[in-house]
């Protein structure tokens, strides 16, 4: 097929149709702005992100509320130390994007500042997070739109939320910008109608403040009476941890830094301004109106839907405000489920560069997604689902533990790591005491969530998080056997004689050249060389070894990371080419740096066959002597995938085999 050809539109299967009408058409690669139009600036990373932490005040502040009791008096002590806490943790992770400015999710920072184990720790416990963040999103909507139903519909609700799951996985496989744009007029009719619902509750019963003020001292007076000074900070502070879910969309926003436009720490600390302002806001907001409106919890319906109900009857059109209210809600909360989306595939993703996880997880799709990624998600959001039935307390306090282990080891790592900063010089005190209010917060919800709602859903957390755990210790273990077996076959490669005196000169762009991916300088690389030369004596006059820096969370340990990893990949480079020019071949090397192993990969080739018209390009590919079920699912399909692209390119690939006795 000559270059830049597209397969026949009339000759496409049906299976193939559907997929371009389901996930669209191959994106690009050659087009330099594709990036750029896939990138999004700070309100849509608000809409994409942000809107998980928004959404949450559905659910978060009502949990709270609820644990409340008959103690209802305390809601304004509650609203504020939710409004606090918002803003603090808010703070912390926009130090932490100053301090990990290419993606400062909770699994980059623990790895970076605490060390791989508890890295392994927070990135297990963020997936199971970000599958829960999609199912919790996606109950809590069924939840909004049902209580706009009489209750006979009830059986509907967990159809609804399968057919939305199988709906937001489609369209992440589209590509995150175009998934964002799809949702986003109900982000914003979400903060119209919000802003009238909390505004609304104040005004209107705002005759009832000196009432409400009145009956706090009283209430007050009787709770001291009824459970002691302590027996009330007590209940106070164990409805503030049981409305941890209020906060636990707040670390996405840092976690998905890779997705926003350029300056992209400026971008992502706006868009973790524009959250913490519009979470705070909604949240208090909502539990002030909860006591001013006496709510009450009515069955088959939200305490936000009571509360528009109880506003709307003050309002012309009122039963249209409740349908726009909770409609927007409902919307709200599926595009919050987009935060798992984007991000759970992002951890997976750093998970398999650093052998955690099955390679392949870092692949990217024709549309520039990590397609495995977000089919995983959406797997096991659906089966977590289904386990729940759609109940949306018992998923808050399954969500809940692990958002609060990954905040509680974020804020340890950084509070950590600023301790070690006395006496350099530099200012370290404020952000210290910042991030130590921000564990003691995030460890206090974590321990009590556990100890309250261990039997309610918390174990399962715990079993699930272990497992995935010890999975991932079972597959880096599989990993270090392959690479002990692949340096054991490889070894007499590293020291082969040097029979050319000199330099054989330049690479001449007019020959046959042979381009050869390679890693690291390995056996597997050395071995790949010389096989293409075996296969085809005397055809190549040079030799081109091209290679991507793979900037993950292994190599990213502060702020020269990036000019560190790219002169090591040099330097790995340059043995490439000594050892080829100790053959008497010409040699050179091109390379990038980034996070898209196979995309950059692509992106190196073409350039390569623009500067060398004929040029073969070689990849190794592992051959397992005895075949098993997981040596599909743990090896990557990378060099397949940049094989079939490059074809579709016009330009030639071989992948050449390398077999492993594991």
């Amino acid at each position: 097929m000559p270059q830049g050809s597209v397969p026949d539109p009339d000759r496409r299967t049906i299976g193939q149709r559907l997929k371009r009408i389901l996930f669209g058409a191959p994106r690009d690669i050659g087009d330099k702005r594709v990036f750029h139009r896939l990138s999004v600036v700070a309100f849509l990373a608000w809409v994409g992100l942000g809107a998980d932490g928004l959404s949450s005040s559905t659910y978060g502040p009502e949990e709270a509320f609820r644990t409340l009791g008959e103690h209802t008096f305390l809601a304004v002590p509650l609203a504020a130390l939710m409004a606090g806490t918002v803003f603090i943790i808010s703070a912390c992770y926009s130090r932490i994007i100053e301090r990990f400015p290419h993606g400062g999710g909770g699994y980059v920072v623990a790895s970076a500042l605490l060390g791989e184990k508890a890295g392994l720790l927070s990135g297990a416990a963020l997936l199971i997070d970000y599958v829960l963040t999609i199912t919790v999103s996606i109950a809590a909507a069924g939840d909004a739109l049902f209580s706009l139903l009489p209750a006979e519909s009830a059986n509907w609700k967990l159809p609804l939320e399968v057919i939305l799951v199988f709906f937001l996985t489609a369209i992440n496989i589209r590509g995150v910008k175009e998934s964002i744009l799809t949702l986003l007029p109900v982000f914003l009719l979400f903060l119209v109608t919000h802003a009238i619902l909390i505004g609304g509750g104040i005004i209107v019963h705002g005759d009832a403040l000196p009432a409400v003020a009145s009956d706090f001292h009283d209430d007050a007076r009787a709770g001291h009476a009824a459970l002691g000074l302590g027996g009330v900070l007590l209940l106070l502070v164990h409805a503030y941890s049981l409305g941890g879910g209020t906060y636990t969309g707040i670390e996405a926003v840092s976690n998905g830094i890779p997705i926003m436009r350029e300056p992209r720490v400026i971008t992502a600390k706006r868009t973790m301004r524009y959250m913490a302002i519009s979470l705070a806001v909604a949240a208090a907001g909502l539990t002030v109106c909860y006591l001013l409106c006496d709510v009450r919890i009515t069955h088959g319906k939200t305490l936000n839907a009571v509360l528009a109900e109880d506003v709307a009857g003050r309002l012309s059109l009122g039963h249209v405000f409740v349908i726009l209210t909770l409609f927007s809600e409902g919307a709200l909360l599926v595009v919050a489920a987009q935060a798992g989306f984007l991000d759970g595939p992002r951890v997976l993703a750093n998970m398999a560069a650093d052998s955690w996880m099955p390679r392949q997880l870092a692949a990217l799709s024709e549309r520039l997604t990590t397609r495995n990624g977000i089919v995983l998600m959406g797997a096991a959001a659906l089966g977590a689902l289904l386990y729940t039935g759609g109940d949306v307390r018992q998923i808050v306090v399954m969500y809940s533990i692990n958002v609060f282990l990954t905040f509680s080891l974020s804020m340890l790592g950084m509070a950590r790591s600023l301790l070690g900063q006395r006496g350099s010089g530099r200012p370290w005190g404020k952000q210290f005491a910042l991030f130590a209010s921000g564990l003691a917060f995030c460890a206090t919800i974590l321990v009590i969530t556990i100890l309250e709602k261990f039997l309610e859903g918390g174990w399962v957390t715990l079993l699930v998080t272990g497992a995935v755990i010890v999975i991932c210790f079972l597959v880096r273990r599989h990993y270090r056997a392959v690479n002990l077996r692949m340096a054991e076959l490889y070894r007499s490669l590293a020291n082969i004689p040097r029979v050319h005196k000199g330099s054989p000169g330049p690479v001449d762009p007019k020959a046959h050249v042979a381009a050869v991916l390679v890693g690291g300088y390995t056996g597997l690389g050395i071995h790949t060389t010389l096989a293409a030369f075996r296969a085809f004596p005397g055809q190549f006059k040079g030799v081109v070894f091209v290679s991507v820096g793979v900037l993950d969370s292994g190599a990213f340990k502060g702020e020269e990371a990036v000019e560190s990893l790219r002169t090591k990949t040099e330097a790995e480079l340059r043995k490439y080419v000594e050892l080829m020019e100790g053959q008497g071949i010409p040699a050179t090397s091109r390379m990038g740096v980034g996070t898209d192993v196979a995309s950059l990969l692509e992106s190196l080739c073409l350039l390569v066959s623009q500067e060398f018209a004929k040029v073969t390009f070689f990849a190794g590919q592992l051959v397992f002597r005895s075949e098993r079920w997981y040596h599909g699912v743990l090896h990557n399909e990378t060099a397949f995938a940049v094989q079939r692209r490059l074809h579709l390119a016009g330009q030639t690939m071989v992948i050449l085999p390398a077999r492993v006795g594991t």
